[in-house]
């Protein structure tokens, strides 16, 4: 019974009675395989991050990632559902004239359309609207700077759990040249929706968080529906929210393990902006408030809730094949000498962001099919200089009032230069490209 978070577990009931031909077979009360409180089986919480029964002491935090290891999308998985219907094609088609032009302008538009977008335009009473485009601005300078450089290596970091990672894998999205298109996917995603009025109802990265929306209820309609099967009472549920969690607030994660060094569980106003902006984002991405902290504390809490509970799990064949296949995709569309070399240094910088969640360990992050050698190293340090100087800098001159809007003009150029670069996002996905194969258990 949920004791702290009664109404979350109630939408994760719903799921039974709202979309049976998904939901029907699945028993919601049984704790799956992949969420463990065993003190004696391993998670995915290096013991140099956090002390796991610490974290485990906390019977709220790990209630609340029981529940969302359940959760999917109760609005959009009922719209995905209909592909069976219509085609993933004209669903695809659809959402996106509705984001541009309103549901209204979608001839005998579906209501589960209609319920998906209304859901995305109901702004939450929570949100603080005038922080938005303030953290928009600040994130800017990353999305400019410094995420072309690291993106791949965070996409990396979702691959090194085979529980969360396996709903990926059985799209096939990953292998191949595909691997390519999500990785700049997903940098488009998340340079996009930080561009001016983006997040706004007609801006276009309204529009991108509903089609990535979609997709991850496609992916998980279609795991749900194989004919290979998926195994919930191993898994829980594909594409949970608690799964989505660590992508959307990776950042300030980040914010917040600096502002506890330094003393500090509030956040600075400049972090506040930064932070409202992204629980906007996760919002719109179809996240639960209980997963979006306020403060530096809590965001902690709920990585490391969400890690301690998660069973370890590397299967070679599913997380290492992701590996391999998205360290080995070329991003760049050009083949120039230069694209080459930028592709060499952005390879070598994604290697280094990925030994750091490794915790530096070499061995591990070798284990897992990521070697960071000499040239690696000697590579980041001669480009350092720019990449990271360059990205400090912009972020004090942003600072200055004097020349904040000329800095975030030259900023947001860049970032449309870079979206240039990413190519033009498809955000689907189709199950007759799937691969064939039997749904592995990970026990």
């Amino acid at each position: 019974m949920a004791l702290h978070h009664p109404e979350l577990a109630d939408r994760v009931r719903a799921q039974h009675r709202r979309i049976p031909d998904l939901y029907g077979s699945i028993d919601f009360d049984r704790t799956p395989h992949r969420f463990t409180t065993d003190p004696q089986v391993r998670s995915d919480l290096p013991a140099w991050v956090a002390d796991r029964d610490s974290v485990l002491a906390d019977e709220r935090a790990v209630e609340l990632i029981r529940t969302t290891t359940m959760l999917g999308d109760v609005v959009a998985d009922p719209y995905a559902a209909l592909a069976k219907q219509h085609g993933a094609k004209s669903l695809i088609d659809m959402l996106r004239k509705a984001c541009r032009s309103g549901v209204d302008s979608v001839a005998d538009a579906p209501d589960e359309l209609r319920a998906f977008v209304e859901s995305m335009e109901a702004t939450p009473d929570w949100l603080e609207v005038e922080l938005v485009e303030e953290g928009a601005r600040q994130l800017r300078i990353g999305a400019a700077f410094l995420s072309p450089y690291i993106t791949r290596g965070a996409f990396l970091a979702t691959f090194i759990n085979t529980y969360a990672a396996l709903p990926m894998a059985l799209t096939g999205a990953l292998t191949g040249r595909r691997a390519s298109r999500r990785v700049n996917e997903t940098a488009n995603f998340f340079a996009v929706t930080t561009l001016p009025g983006a997040l706004e109802r007609y801006g276009e990265g309204f529009q991108a968080a509903a089609m990535v929306r979609l997709m991850h209820s496609m992916v998980r309609c279609n795991a749900l529906t194989s004919p290979e099967g998926w195994d919930p009472e191993v898994y829980g549920v594909p594409v949970p929210q608690v799964d989505q969690m660590p992508a959307g607030l990776f950042n300030m994660y980040l914010a917040a393990v600096l502002a506890k060094s330094a003393g500090r569980d509030e956040f600075s106003p400049r972090e506040r902006a930064m932070l409202e902006f992204s629980r906007y984002r996760c919002f719109l991405l179809g996240l639960p408030e209980e997963l979006l902290p306020t403060t530096a504390s809590g965001i902690i809490e709920v990585f490391h809730a969400r890690a301690a509970t998660l069973r370890r799990g590397f299967d070679d064949a599913t997380c290492g094949e992701l590996v391999r296949s998205t360290m080995t995709a070329d991003l760049r569309q050009g083949n120039s000498l230069l694209d080459q070399a930028a592709e060499t240094v952005e390879r070598s910088w994604s290697r280094a962001f990925f030994l750091g969640i490794c915790g530096g360990d070499l061995k591990r992050a070798e284990a897992m099919s990521v070697q960071f050698g000499p040239v690696d190293a000697a590579c980041v340090a001669a480009t350092a200089p720019f990449v990271l100087g360059r990205f400090v800098a912009m972020s004090v001159v942003a600072g200055q009032p004097l020349l904040r809007g000329l800095t975030d003009c030259y900023t947001t150029r860049v970032v449309k230069q870079r979206l240039a670069e990413y190519g033009n996002p498809e955000y689907a996905t189709d199950a007759a490209t799937y691969p064939r194969k039997a749904t592995r258990s990970a026990t």
